[in-house]
This record gives C-alpha cells, structure tokens and sequence, in this order.
C-alpha cells in the first residue's frame, strides 16, 4: 500500500483511512461494532498496511476511543496516525461548544482513553457560532505547542466558516487547519463544489466521511416503489435499521452515479465500493483520503481494493456527468 502525503502536515498515511464511528454505535437497538469486532476490523487494517485510524471523543460514548487505546497497548505508537475530534462533549459539563474549558477538557478525555500522550490530527467536529473561532484557535494553538496535538482539521462547516477560520488563523499567528473532513461522495445530493475549492486553494487534504453514502454506493440496494428515496434495502443493512437513511443518501443523482459506477465496476471487475472510492482516491485539486467505515473485515478487505483499481479519464468524466445530468 502506497502512502500519500495528508496534505501540507507531513503526515504520511495510508489512502484510505479506517473510520470508527460504528464502534460501540446503536441503530435500531442493535450495537453496530462491539469490542471484539471492532479490534478485528483495526488487525486486519493494520495487517494491510493501513496507518490511519479516525475517532471522535463522542463516538460509542467514548467506546470507540477506548477500545483503540485498548489495541493500541503493546503496539509501537508511532507507526499509526491517530485522529480524533471534538465539540460534543464527555468530560466537560458544558455540551455543544468549542470554549476553552471544554476542549481544555475533551482533550484531556481523549488523551486518556486513547492510552497515549497525543493525537495526530485533532479536529473540531462543528462550527461553533456562539464562540469567538480565534478563542477556539488559540486554545487548539497552545494544544499544538503543548505536543499533545500535532496537527488541527475542521470536520462539517460552510464553506465561508472554513474561509473565516484561516483567515483568523492567519491574523491571529495561530496554527490553521490543515485536513478537512466534510460529508463528501460521487452521489451526494448537494453540491460542495464551494468548500471544495477552499480546500484546492488553500492546499487543505481532505478527508470525507461516509464515502460510500452509508452504503448506497456499495450497489446493494435497488429502486423500490415510484418515490426517489424508496429503497429495497437488505436486513440489517443500514438502510433497514436507519429510518433516516433515505433522506440522507438517496437521490435523483445518486441513482444516476450508482448505474454509471455499476457500468464501470463491470467493465473493470471491481465493485461498485472500489469505483466510488477511487473516484474520490483520485481528485487531482486536493489530497483526498476517504474514510471507510466497514462493519466486517470482509467489507473492508472490499474497501482496502480500491487501492488496486485504476479509473481511465473517461471513466471519471462519465461519474462527473452523471452527477451533473
């Protein structure tokens, strides 16, 4: 597995990166990735090369970050590139806000259950509209000068809250944000065309989480009905558990992108899974390292081919213009 440079932070990791939102995660009562399945799932990524490895202080509860630091002991720290986030809080008594106290505290927490002495990457996982960004800039700033986080990201905002926060970056002296992570697919209903061009010129990576649109892209769900987001969705997929998978995932245009990846898959004996990843994998206006977040080996040995396939031009502009038409 080739690494790529995670944009200008000098981070070398592996193209995919392994995604743990499920760990400890509940959908419809039933817990998505236990602890032993979820350190499963982190042998076989690290067994295939893979280096980076994503969280959130609030995934699972705090499970998520737990049960990594727990496959963590006894493993050589520096070979894995370890990112978390924070807003929502788990240590702090304060909920939903980027103070000091609370990421003072939340990078405590995290820290603590990761078992190690800092993180990689530390994002802040929104916006936060009631306090001053340069307040949460200088906070992050003193975190990075303290060695407990090495570099910053920005997880979901517009795209002039991303321009505003490097802007004040910029003025203030402070580190800026490097990776972004926005919710970003081949058949996502909305056009972040915006965001997207801030991350090419400010040479942002990006990191986009559900690549895969929680599964629609993986090709196993079919029209169902004469409504768009009508779905005929396999037990105990996410699209059967989650009531809010349709107006989440499906689309007009995604339809559209699933019949030309499923065309392309075929022409190429790949997935669909592959084809969506690599279209993501091979943006040429930024470092792009989708997160995969598989809920067996076998899924994410699927994922993990994406790295063996290769898309000709005319490939790609066929899903562009499906996401166009």
């Amino acid at each position: 597995m080739e690494y790529v440079r995670l944009g200008s932070t000098g981070l070398e990791v592996s193209p995919l990166c392994l995604g743990t939102w499920r760990f400890g995660q509940e959908s419809g009562g039933v817990v998505e990735t236990d602890r032993e399945s979820a350190h499963e799932l982190l042998d076989a990524f690290a067994d295939a090369g893979g280096n980076f490895i994503d969280t959130a202080n609030g995934y699972g509860g705090g499970d998520s970050e737990r049960w990594i630091g727990d496959w963590l002991e006894g493993k050589d720290r520096e070979e894995y590139v370890i990112a978390s986030k924070v807003y929502w809080s788990q240590n702090s008594r304060f909920q939903e806000n980027l103070s000091r106290k609370n990421v003072r505290a939340e990078i405590e927490g995290t820290l603590d259950r990761l078992g190690t002495d800092y993180l990689d990457l530390y994002y802040i996982h929104r916006f936060d509209e009631e306090t001053p960004i340069e307040t949460t800039l200088r906070t992050l700033n003193d975190l990075v000068r303290e060695g407990k986080v090495h570099s910053l990201g920005a997880s979901t905002m517009a795209a002039w809250q991303l321009t505003k926060a490097l802007w004040k970056a910029d003025v203030e002296g402070t580190e800026r944000f490097d990776v972004t992570q926005p919710l970003f697919h081949a058949a996502y209903r909305e056009d972040v065309a915006d965001y997207l061009d801030v991350c090419a010129d400010q040479d942002l990576a990006v990191c986009p989480y559900s690549p895969l649109a929680g599964g629609f892209l993986t090709g196993k769900y079919e029209r169902a009905g004469d409504g768009t987001q009508d779905v005929d969705a396999p037990d105990g997929s996410r699209g059967d558990l989650d009531e809010m998978f349709g107006d989440w995932y499906v689309s007009e245009r995604g339809w559209q992108v699933l019949d030309e990846v499923r065309a392309i898959a075929d022409e190429e004996g790949a997935t669909p899974a592959q084809v969506a990843l690599r279209w993501l994998m091979d943006q040429e206006a930024f470092t792009c390292v989708p997160i995969v977040g598989a809920r067996t080996t076998d899924q994410l040995s699927e994922n993990l081919g994406a790295t063996d396939v290769e898309l000709a031009p005319d490939q790609r502009r066929r899903v562009d213009d499906a996401r166009s038409a």
